[in-house]
């Protein structure tokens, strides 16, 4: 194997731990030619569709990539912001306000950065450029709370494909999951609060997570369980009796059976009941994307409305909420056991960096 260049290393360099948050992806403008590389590279992925690869192959640049780039784009175009992504966007502003927050928790030298598992910035771009500021201990926190191969675990195995072709690895922690945090929790009913304090309550809640093929839950992997975990824990917050609230997945890809119920289909059966009021939360998305922004609150609203409901509400994700990225520091910390310090000594760690630098010359060293 040809390792990665290493990056130069000045002896006395000051150590410092990496925060890496990840989220999925975004294509760079909302424009087919854009799609394209964004949706081959994501749908590319054995994790995320598990048929065989040559089978796949063939549908992917025979019919997919010939298709999809041009519907999806205009998608995209009906979310896009000035600032450009929202997803990137909110991910982007997370990452500032766990910086800012984790400042004033700790006095040893961090940095926090954002990547994205399909597009840029690119997790091993990231990772590399954190190596190259000192960073000798990393922590990957993927900004999805309930685990699954197809999204937490596809970005651990990019960010371990960089790790394999480094020479001098950092050390590396994976945070896997925080479904039932008890910050998470609180966070995601604070959010929904907030927004019933100025708009009221609605006759039912309906908490839509994105979907998973069924057979993924029958070979072992535990997204459906910490959805229905986290659904669980944020009604009981709630106060919520089970005819206030519905648990739903969306975002169906194929003929395949997905995990049900269906968020689409429990929409438009809630409006043929005529439930006057739907607000639609997705407590698994902690930044607005085009699957809650488009999905939900444009295409989820037009079927509720058609299909003789009154009133939709979508509430938004997490985003920038004070209390989310309250929760995100503290996972954070609970993570970062031993790596970091709020009695770190600046001047005893310029001291003793100093003195290495010295012994290293004294030694032969370069720099």
């Amino acid at each position: 194997m040809a390792y990665l260049k290493e990056p130069e290393h000045p002896h006395g360099q000051q150590a410092r731990t990496g925060i890496l948050l990840v989220n999925l992806g975004t294509p760079e403008a909302p424009t087919a030619q854009a799609l394209r590389p964004y949706l081959r590279e994501f749908l590319s992925d054995p994790r995320v569709v598990e048929i065989p690869r040559a089978l796949w192959w063939l549908i992917l640049n025979g019919v997919i990539l010939n298709t999809r780039p041009k519907k999806s784009a205009e998608k995209y175009a009906a979310i896009w912001t000035l600032e450009g992504s929202p997803l990137k966007v909110h991910t982007e502003k997370q990452a500032k306000l766990l910086k800012g927050w984790l400042s004033e928790k700790l006095a040893s030298p961090f940095m926090v950065e954002y990547a994205m598992r399909y597009g840029e910035p690119s997790i091993s771009g990231t990772l590399a450029r954190m190596k190259t500021a000192g960073c000798d201990r990393i922590l990957i926190l993927p900004t999805y709370p309930q685990y699954a191969a197809s999204s937490t675990a596809t970005a651990f195995d990019a960010a371990f494909d960089w790790l394999k072709q480094t020479r001098n690895q950092p050390a590396l922690r994976t945070v896997k999951h925080y479904h039932d945090h008890p910050a998470y929790i609180q966070a995601l009913a604070a959010n929904i609060r907030d927004d019933w304090q100025m708009h009221g309550r609605p006759d039912v809640l309906v908490m839509s997570f994105h979907g998973v093929p069924r057979y993924t839950l029958d070979k072992g992997d535990p997204y459906h369980c910490e959805c229905q975990k986290t659904g669980r824990l944020l009604t009981e917050t709630l106060g919520l009796e089970k005819t206030q609230y519905r648990l739903t997945f969306q975002s169906r890809f194929g003929r395949a059976e997905w995990l049900q119920p269906y968020t689409d289909k429990t929409l438009q059966a809630l409006g043929r009941e005529g439930i006057g009021r739907v607000d639609v939360v997705a407590p698994g998305f902690t930044a607005d994307c085009l699957e809650t922004l488009e999905e939900l609150a444009m295409e989820g609203r037009a079927s509720f409305l058609a299909a003789g409901g009154k009133i939709f509400r979508y509430i938004p994700a997490l985003n920038q909420h004070p209390r989310w990225i309250d929760a995100l520091g503290q996972i954070a910390l609970e993570n970062l056991g031993g790596w970091v310090s709020a009695n770190w000594d600046h001047d005893a760690d310029e001291r003793a960096r100093q003195e290495s630098k010295r012994r290293a010359l004294a030694l032969g060293a370069h720099s």
